[in-house]
């Protein structure tokens, strides 16, 4: 089982680290089809048979994002969902972002 499912969300502050480059390159190795392009923000694109299932799907991650108080942004269409994290309190990728993609993984199996 993914560790990171384990774990919950703590508060960042402006003087919260970012995670280095190694760090990221670790962390993307636990949340399968998430690719981070430039270190600052990891995403996914989550593809559905419909617009029902997409919606199902959403409201799924808004309640991840809630209960961990750390919110993705979400581009979605009528069969797909782009999930994008990022801390914005630090400019950058903390394990936050890696912790809510493994429990937005673990929505799809």
């Amino acid at each position: 089982m993914n560790k990171l499912l384990e774990r919950r969300c703590v508060a960042c502050t402006s003087k919260t680290p970012r995670l280095d480059p190694g760090q990221v390159r670790s962390f993307l190795a636990e949340v399968p089809g998430f690719a981070s392009d430039d270190n600052l923000r990891v995403s996914r694109l989550f593809e559905f048979r419909d617009f029902s299932e997409t919606m199902l799907f959403v409201n799924a991650v808004a309640w991840i994002a809630a209960r961990e108080d750390h919110h993705p942004d979400l581009e979605v269409t009528y069969k797909t969902c782009r999930v994008t994290f990022t801390t914005h309190a630090i400019g950058g990728l903390s394990e936050n972002d890696f912790i809510c993609a493994a429990k937005v993984n673990a929505l799809v199996g």
